[in-house]
């Protein structure tokens, strides 16, 4: 059968587009097609100099070329979310102890700008998730990249993408776990003063957020501080004792609505 035969047997074309079968009904919207992505903020707290820092990357490719931006990148196949997110971890930093949770899906349309009818309207969404890490541990992978480095919060440039939105969005989440949650254990060593815990908390919420007196008083109250029964001497003061974080202690009252500040 020839090629004009078989144009001629083909079914006629309805010129009015696709519909669901019925006359008159509307055509159904077209689904887009997505592409995923991981973008992680990464924080740290420097107690030495009191600073909240985060990590951020040179861009070493279109769209944003030489901008800085979070660390990211598409999830390959088979690949989950979260294993995408840790993976983008280890190839930007060397660290034994962090926490990791997802933060929240930014796929507004037009958030990348290679969402373009070339592209055929591939959307691009960005879980991301927001990270902390203990800085004096914390070991920056250079690797190829030329830029990679700490930001103090506060000197954050404008970023790629909606990276900027995504990084206040990470801070909000940070303060309110903070107040909620033992997250602050977390950038302490194993055995800590009060005044360090204080420290991580000042440089996060503020110096204005609780005096000692009164922040001392409540975290000791909540019971899930253990007392080492060894003093540290620091400077001219008294020795001040160490303590350790109780998980277990925790655990009984985990439920409960904790205020820790």
């Amino acid at each position: 059968m020839s090629g004009r035969d078989l144009n001629k047997m083909a079914a006629p074309v309805d010129k009015q587009g696709p519909t669901s079968g019925c006359r008159g009904r509307p055509q159904s919207p077209m689904l887009a097609d997505f592409k995923v992505g991981v973008d992680n903020v990464i924080f740290s707290v420097d107690t030495a100099q009191n600073r909240l820092l985060v990590l951020l990357v040179m861009r070493q490719d279109e769209p944003f070329l030489g901008q800085w931006s979070l660390p990211g990148t598409l999830v390959r196949q088979g690949e989950s979310l979260e294993d995408a997110a840790y993976r983008i971890l280890a190839e930007k930093i060397r660290v034994q102890n962090l926490y990791l949770e997802q933060l929240y899906t930014f796929g507004g349309p037009g958030r990348d700008p290679r969402e373009s009818p070339e592209s055929f309207g591939v959307r691009y969404l960005s879980v991301s998730y927001f990270a902390l890490v203990r800085f004096e541990e914390a070991e920056l992978i250079a690797g190829g990249v030329a830029g990679i480095a700490w930001y103090p919060l506060e000197q954050v440039p404008q970023l790629a993408f909606d990276h900027n939105q995504i990084l206040e969005y990470g801070y909000g989440r940070l303060r309110n776990k903070l107040e909620y949650s033992p997250v602050a254990f977390e950038v302490l060593p194993e055995v800590f003063t009060l005044s360090d815990l204080y420290q991580v908390y000042t440089t996060v919420l503020g110096g204005d957020f609780s005096d000692y007196s009164n922040f001392r008083t409540r975290l000791l109250k909540l019971g899930f501080l253990k007392d080492t029964g060894v003093k540290v001497s620091r400077g001219a003061g008294r020795p001040a004792a160490l303590y350790q974080f109780d998980a277990g202690a925790f655990a009984r009252v985990k439920d409960k609505p904790l205020v820790f500040v």
